[in-house]
């Protein structure tokens, strides 16, 4: 057999200088041929270029004119045998193992499960990863992008040139992959697409990317590899058995950014934050920190609810390995870690996934479906399977890979409804004429299923604003399948009654009591979140009317309220302690504060109502059932007194919580309750302890069968203004009459 040179077509040639052709593994690389191999290189700036192969033997491939394109015959070497190249010009040598003499990673299972969005591993397989391929270590990249006609790696290991990486298509799926070797972790790069008619795309961010730069920078970083040393089994193996609806639930809100900074205003990194926000939310009584979206993202202001990095913790506090490190230490202190997540829509930066192959792939084509007019987003196409598979094995990946605890579902309003935010004409009805976004509402119930079928014990939550029906409902029962859904309602009829003075209050009576008429219809979590202390709405404290003491006291009889009612608990940072400034992303909390005593007082109330709550299973047990709720008083609306029975378990004492909204003490109030006996005050946020004027029943009342308000027993009590107070009965002084 005479050995020949299958030389490269001139078109071939002129398409790999100019980085326009679509399929580089067919033209660069070794081909064989008849009695050895062709090997074509594509070397800009080099005058010669040499095959090496590992016995020694050297072939010098020759120029195909001046633009770097390079082939020549290696006779007697088959197509899979090692070899590198080696690069000289005037001034420089050089020498790289040829990424394409490498072949493909992927497979067609990767294929098929993609196209069909059923591939629950995509993140191991798209994105960037350091492995082992054909006996030499490099990093692998793939992406999605199927409209593109040229998909190429770039970064500073190639002079960010999208001619020296030009990837793999996989005609089946649209999925673009090469394996580069010899590069390393923490390599920056980016993807260069042309789009179906040649044109050259923005430089794209890597959607699966796990890694980023520090904004304003853009680039994604690849991972390193190594398995993280997790030490929280023990706790994964309790919160496995736990029945979170049964279980307290105190949440403390934190935008890690501004909870504190470092020096010269600095942003603390996630191991400086492991040791002092975890203490602190320990030392608080909280059972799990919430944290805005830690996603990255470019603008600060945007809190992180503009996520252009799914898949990678905002490089701003550091990277993944420090996140985990996080985790595992919230999660050593007995803490529960809860990510805001953000599937509902993504920013238009050109970097991110807008027009990412150069047509609509991850937003939906129609406007009227693929465009958020109150933030200037794209959203996401539901119902194309691709994307769906995206985002919904994005969710599993925090839980695998981070091991938090929780989602909560950001905006989950905006996905449900095609009309949210639109007038008519500006939005296109679903297929039966109705105005439910079906692809959203079955891919949040797969998401939902997937994360409790696959983490046990583990939650998702939905931020939704509507009364949607059967939002934390089972899948099967015709739910979304969240466990937990925010309290909007609730929240806002509360915080319009706090903020009346005490006189109007008698008038808006039914705020505070209207909730419970749909209290149990959901499992609900009591939000005071970031959104209602930012925006001109001012901090919890400066929503009081009054005085500052009477302020201190309103806020106090507040939580109180809140933290007695059914239902979880949430309070953004700043609200335990009275930050009396507006928050702001782009400076810390006033932590000064605590040294004055209204403030160090409301967070020792907060850390005792936390305290009450994990501790008497009255106040948690029966968060979500109506049977753990009875009103003791509902309507005495001239006094602004509410009070209220929680019960528990058949053996757990029932507490009476009690609140007067007026700054009237209330000397001889007739309580009704239950069971006579000895009721111990086991809160008075009236307390001097808490800062304030110190009325009370010196520790506990006494219940006598003198029937009221429908009860058979009543005690004579002192209700202190603007407070609150918890009574428990004390089982071997009670009994039921």
């Amino acid at each position: 057999m005479t050995p020949t040179i299958d030389r490269a077509t001139e078109a071939d040639v002129e398409s790999v200088v100019a980085g326009r052709h679509s399929n580089p593994f067919a033209v660069l690389g070794p081909h064989e041929g008849a009695g050895g191999v062709t090997v074509r290189a594509f070397a800009p700036g080099a005058k010669s270029l040499f095959v090496f192969y590992a016995d020694g033997e050297r072939f010098a491939l020759e120029a195909r004119g001046g633009g770097g394109f390079f082939e020549g015959f290696c006779p007697g070497r088959p197509a899979f045998a090692a070899y590198r190249l080696a690069a000289e010009n005037e001034g420089a040598a050089w020498d790289w193992d040829d990424p394409y003499r490498f072949g493909p990673i992927l497979g067609e299972m990767d294929d098929h499960l993609l196209v069909e969005g059923a591939h629950l591993e995509l993140y191991r397989r798209l994105g960037a990863h350091v492995l082992t391929h054909q006996g030499v270590e490099g990093v692998h990249f793939s992406v999605w992008a199927p409209h593109a006609s040229r998909v190429s790696v770039v970064g500073d290991f190639n002079g960010w040139d999208g001619r020296r990486h030009p990837m793999r298509k996989r005609v089946d799926s649209g999925l673009w992959e090469i394996f580069i070797p010899e590069l390393r972790a923490g390599a920056l790069y980016k993807f260069e697409l042309l789009s179906a008619s040649g044109d050259i795309m923005p430089l794209k961010a890597d959607p699966f990317g796990q890694g980023a730069q520090l904004r304003p920078m853009s680039a994604s970083a690849v991972p390193r590899a190594e398995k993280f040393a997790w030490s929280d089994g023990d706790y994964l193996a309790a919160r496995a058995r736990k029945d979170h609806r049964r279980a307290p639930m105190s949440i403390y809100e934190v935008h890690l950014g501004s909870w504190r900074r470092g020096e010269n205003d600095r942003f603390l990194t996630y191991d400086e934050l492991a040791d002092s926000l975890i203490p602190y939310a320990r030392d608080q009584g909280f059972t799990h920190i919430e944290l805005l979206p830690v996603s990255e993202h470019p603008l600060d202001a945007s809190w992180g609810y503009q996520p252009i990095g799914l898949y990678a913790p905002s490089s701003r506090f550091g990277d993944a390995e420090g996140f985990k490190r996080f985790v595992d230490r919230a999660h050593r202190e007995g803490l529960g870690v809860i990510l805001d997540w953000v599937p509902a829509h993504f920013p238009t930066d050109e970097h991110g996934l807008a027009w990412f192959d150069g047509a609509p792939l991850y937003e939906h084509a129609d406007p009227q479906r693929g465009f958020h007019p109150d933030w200037n987003t794209a959203i996401y196409d539901f119902g194309r399977r691709e994307v769906a598979n995206f985002l919904a094995v994005n969710a599993l990946y925090w839980f695998e890979q981070f091991h938090i605890d929780a989602l909560r579902v950001d905006a989950v309003a905006s996905m449900l409804y095609l009309d949210y935010s639109r007038k008519q004409g500006e939005w296109t009805p679903n297929q039966f004429g109705g105005r439910e976004n079906l692809e959203a509402i079955a891919f949040l119930q797969k998401v939902n299923s997937l994360v409790y079928e696959r983490y046990p014990g583990a939650m998702m939550i939905a931020e939704e604003s509507t009364s949607w029906p059967g939002v934390s409902q089972p899948v099967h029962a015709n739910g979304l399948g969240f466990g937990f859904k925010w309290n909007m309602g609730w929240m806002n009829d509360c915080l319009r009654y706090i903020a009346q003075d005490p006189v109007y209050r008698r008038w808006s009576h039914n705020q505070l009591t209207f909730g419970l008429l749909y209290a149990f219809s959901e499992n609900f979590v009591l939000p005071i979140s970031h959104d209602e202390v930012v925006h001109g709405k001012g901090s919890m404290i400066g929503k009081m009317p009054g005085d500052e003491w009477q302020k201190f006291a309103n806020a106090r009889a507040f939580y109180s309220f809140m933290w007695g009612h059914p239902g979880k608990k949430l309070l953004f940072m700043g609200q335990e302690f009275g930050q009396t400034s507006e928050w702001s992303e782009a400076r810390a909390l006033d932590w000064h504060l605590l040294r004055y005593w209204p403030h160090a007082g409301l967070s020792l109330l907060l850390r005792d109502l936390n305290q009450l709550y994990r501790t008497h299973p009255a106040l948690h047990a029966r968060d979500c059932e109506a049977e753990g709720f009875e009103w003791l008083v509902v309507d005495d609306s001239d006094n602004s007194v509410f009070a209220w029975l929680r019960r528990g378990g058949p053996d757990d004492p029932p507490v009476a919580v009690a609140v007067n909204f007026t700054p009237l003490p209330r000397e001889d109030y007739r309580l009704p309750l239950p069971a006579t006996g000895r009721w111990r005050e086991i809160l008075n946020s009236d307390s001097q302890h808490y800062g304030g004027s110190g009325l009370g029943n010196f520790g506990a009342v006494e219940a006598v069968p003198e029937p009221a308000g429908g009860r058979p027993a009543s005690a004579r009590i002192v209700l202190p203004p603007l407070a609150a107070l918890y009574f428990v009965l004390e089982p071997e002084n009670g009994r039921e009459v």
